[in-house]
C-alpha cells in the first residue's frame, strides 16, 4: 500500500506516531463492526482527504496483503456525501473525481444533515461512522476517539481517527504521502466551509505590486496552525490583504493597550490547606505597583476546573490584565489551562509551536498519542517568546498563566514579560510610590481624623494595621504623585501633633 509505504520510508517521527494511533483506531473499529456496518463522512476538504487515505490503508492492513490484487485493493467503505447548493464548486469536482479514481461507494445526501443522516441510517445498518474531526474544530468539543452521538441524533458511534492532528500534520501527511487534494488549497484557502463564508486566508496573501492584484500562497505555507481558520469570515468586504490581516491580529491581541488594572489567581490545594505560603503573590503585587498597575484582589482557588473557569471568567471581564499561576503541568491536579479554556469557551487543542519548545526541553518523552502538557486553549492563546525563557508564557487575550513556582523564578519571567511588553508598544505608567508612618494612638483615636484624610485625599491608598495588637499602628500613604503623599502626611499631622508619629525607613 503505497500510503504506509510512504509513511515508513519517511523520518517525520511525529507524523509515523499519528499515524500509527490513527490506523489503530481504524482497525480497532473494523474490528468492532462489519463492514456493512462502517461508513465514512467525506466532505472534499483536507481533513477527510487525510481520513481516506488512512481508511484505505488500514482497511488494506486490517485484511492483509494477500487480499490485494494486482497491487490494488477495492475500499468497500460506504462513503457519505452532503451536497450543497452553498458548497464551492471545487469541492464538488473533487469529491466526484476523487469517488471516480478510488470507486468509492458515494451515497449523495441532498437535504439537511440531521434528517438525510437519520434517513441513511434507518435504510443502512449502519453503526459507526468516520469522521475526519480534530480537537480544534468547534464541533470537536465532547468528543473521544470513540464517541456516542448526541441526543436527539440518530444512534451512531462517531469515531475520530485524526482528533489529536494538528494541522501541520494534516499537511505533513498530504506532503509526504503525495495525495491529490481540493484545488482550493493552493490559492490560499485554509478552512473551507460554504461560499459564503470562507475567504483566503489573509495570512497568506502576496501583492503583486506590477498588476496590483492579490495572490496568495498555497495552504501548507501558513506558519501558525491556529490561524487555520482565519478566513472563516463573512464576506463583507472585497479588500482581503490589509484589513482582514489587521482583524486577525485584533482577534489575537485585543488588549495591547495601556494596562491599568490588575488582579492575580493562585491555584493550589496545598495553599487552601496551608501546607505552604504563597509567595508569589505578594511579590506579584510588588511588581505590578511598581510598574503603575492597581492590583484589586488576590483570588486562591482549589485545583478545580469549574472554579478556575469562573474565577477567570469573572475577573477577565472586569481587569485589564489577569495573572494565574500554580497547576500547570502534566499531574492529575494542573488545571489551569483547562480552567482557563473553559472561561473562554474553547477546547484545549494541541499546539505544534508549545510541542516543540517542550521536545526541546524533555526530549521525545513528550511524543505520544496525546501531549497533554502541549494542549493549549484553542484560538485564544498567543505565546510570548524571550530567549532568557526555556518556554514561552502563555498569553490568552488579558489573561498571562506564569509557570514560576519561587519568587526567583518569577523575578525573571516578570522581567521578561516587561521586555516583552515594552517591544511590543505598551507604555508603562507610572510607578506607585509609598510612605509609612507609625504611632501609639489608639485605634478610637485614630479612626475618624483618618476617614476624613481619606475624603480629603481620594486619589491616594490610605492603610491602616497592626502587626500584632499590642504593636503599634501603622499608616500607609500609596499613589502616583509624591507631593500629593507629603500633602496628606502633613494634614495628618496638623489633626494631630507631629510627635505623635513616626516614619518607618
Amino acid at each position: 500500500m503505497e500510503i504506509d509505504k510512504a509513511i515508513r520510508e519517511s523520518d517525520d517521527r511525529r507524523l509515523k506516531t499519528k499515524y500509527n494511533n490513527a490506523i489503530n483506531v481504524i482497525q480497532r473499529t473494523l474490528a468492532l463492526y462489519s463492514i456493512e456496518e462502517v461508513a465514512f463522512s467525506f466532505n472534499g476538504g483536507k481533513d477527510s482527504t487525510v481520513l481516506l487515505h488512512l481508511l484505505r490503508a488500514g482497511y488494506f492492513l486490517h485484511k492483509g496483503e494477500q487480499s490485494c490484487s494486482n497491487g490494488s485493493l477495492t475500499f468497500p467503505i460506504r462513503t457519505i456525501y452532503f451536497e450543497s447548493n452553498s458548497a464551492f464548486p471545487e469541492i464538488n469536482s473533487f469529491t466526484y473525481d476523487t469517488a471516480s479514481k478510488y470507486v468509492l461507494q458515494l451515497d449523495i445526501i441532498r437535504s439537511d444533515f440531521k434528517s438525510g443522516l437519520e434517513a441513511l441510517l434507518n435504510a443502512k445498518p449502519i453503526r459507526a461512522i468516520f469522521l475526519g474531526v480534530r480537537i480544534g474544530d468547534p464541533t470537536a468539543v465532547g468528543q473521544e476517539q470513540f464517541s456516542p452521538s448526541s441526543p436527539g441524533w440518530p444512534p451512531f458511534m462517531r469515531v475520530n481517527p485524526i482528533l489529536d492532528w494538528s494541522y501541520r500534520d494534516v499537511w505533513a501527511f498530504i506532503l509526504t504521502c503525495k495525495v491529490q487534494y481540493c484545488s482550493l488549497y493552493d490559492q490560499g484557502y485554509t478552512s473551507i466551509g460554504s461560499i459564503h463564508d470562507t475567504v483566503p486566508n489573509a495570512l497568506l496573501c502576496v501583492s503583486d505590486s506590477s498588476n496590483n492584484q492579490e495572490k496568495f500562497k498555497p495552504a501548507y505555507m501558513l506558519s501558525d496552525g491556529r490561524l487555520e481558520r482565519a478566513g472563516r469570515v463573512k464576506k463583507v468586504s472585497p479588500s482581503i490583504c490589509g484589513t482582514a490581516v489587521a482583524n486577525v491580529m485584533d482577534n489575537v491581541d485585543s488588549h495591547k493597550s495601556s494596562l491599568l488594572k490588575a488582579s492575580a489567581i493562585a491555584v493550589g490545594d496545598e495553599i487552601l490547606f496551608g501546607t505552604i505560603e504563597d509567595q508569589l503573590g505578594p511579590s506579584l503585587c510588588k511588581k505590578l505597583h511598581s510598574i503603575g498597575w492597581s492590583v484589586s484582589q488576590i483570588a486562591v482557588l482549589q485545583n478545580d476546573i469549574d472554579s478556575v473557569a469562573e474565577e477567570v471568567e469573572r475577573q477577565k471581564a472586569s481587569h485589564d490584565m489577569v495573572f494565574v499561576y500554580g497547576g500547570v503541568g502534566p499531574l492529575h491536579s494542573d488545571v489551569t489551562l483547562a480552567g482557563v479554556a473553559k472561561a473562554f469557551g474553547v477546547r484545549l487543542a494541541p499546539d505544534e509551536e508549545f510541542e516543540e519548545y517542550l521536545r526541546q526541553l524533555i526530549g521525545d518523552r513528550c511524543t505520544g498519542d496525546r501531549n497533554e502538557m502541549a494542549l493549549l486553549p484553542e484560538g485564544t492563546t498567543e505565546l510570548l517568546h524571550h530567549d532568557k525563557l526555556l518556554l514561552p508564557l502563555i498569553k490568552c487575550q488579558n489573561v498571562i498563566i506564569l509557570t514560576a513556582t519561587n519568587v526567583t523564578e518569577l523575578d525573571k519571567e516578570w522581567n521578561c514579560l516587561i521586555e516583552l511588553l515594552r517591544s511590543g508598544g505598551l507604555s508603562l505608567m507610572e510607578p506607585y510610590t509609598s510612605k509609612s508612618l507609625t504611632t501609639n494612638l489608639s485605634d478610637l483615636e485614630a479612626a475618624q481624623p483618618l476617614s476624613k484624610l481619606c475624603l480629603e485625599f481620594p486619589d491616594l491608598h490610605i492603610g491602616c494595621y497592626r502587626k500584632s495588637r499590642q504593636g503599634p499602628l501603622i499608616i500607609s500613604f500609596e499613589g502616583k504623585d509624591q507631593a500629593r503623599i507629603e500633602a496628606a502626611i502633613e494634614s495628618l499631622f496638623k489633626k494631630f501633633h507631629r510627635g505623635a508619629f513616626s516614619e518607618v525607613v
